[in-house]
């Protein structure tokens, strides 16, 4: 090791140290996103996110998405872009109110499946534009659960009727 220049051996340090810091930050991400989402004898627990929000992992179709719970949505909506990846079957158009406005955008059907076995088959989405990269999970599907929210967590009982 004498042979190398001293500034390689400063760069090949910094380098393994920033390696490492990288690794235990990636490491503590997912250990973070995997305690947010419990489900234990037929209660899911979602823990309110670093962001503030309740996050739901589940599926579109077979593509892996992290829902945002919005229980002040009336209904559940998605990127337009996904949609379209998705290749989901268009119903029509819709006109709606978010925090940003008024919106235009295209009502579609999916497929979803959440974690823990919550399932809707042919749900009507709102495929919207500029919505971010996180599918919208609405009171179109919370309304059908027993759920409340305290603390920071949003205990969902799967069971009850």
């Amino acid at each position: 090791m004498s042979d190398f220049p001293r500034t390689l051996k400063f760069a090949t340090v910094w380098l393994l140290l920033g390696a490492a810091l990288f690794l235990g930050v990636q490491w503590w991400q997912s250990e973070a996103k995997r305690t947010r989402f419990t489900l234990q004898d037929g209660v899911v627990e979602l823990r309110r996110g670093p962001d503030g929000h309740y996050h739901w992992p589940g599926r579109i179709g077979d593509r892996e998405v992290d829902f945002l719970v919005d229980t002040g949505a009336t209904s559940s909506a998605l990127p337009a872009a996904l949609a379209r990846q998705l290749d989901l079957t268009e119903v029509g158009r819709v006109r709606t109110q978010t925090a940003g406005g008024e919106v235009i955008g295209t009502l579609v059907l999916a497929d979803v499946a959440l974690d823990g076995g919550v399932r809707v088959q042919r749900l009507r989405m709102a495929a919207l534009p500029g919505l971010g990269d996180r599918p919208l999970l609405g009171m179109d599907v919370l309304g059908r659960l027993h759920w409340q929210q305290r603390q920071g967590v949003l205990r969902i009982e799967l069971n009850a009727r």
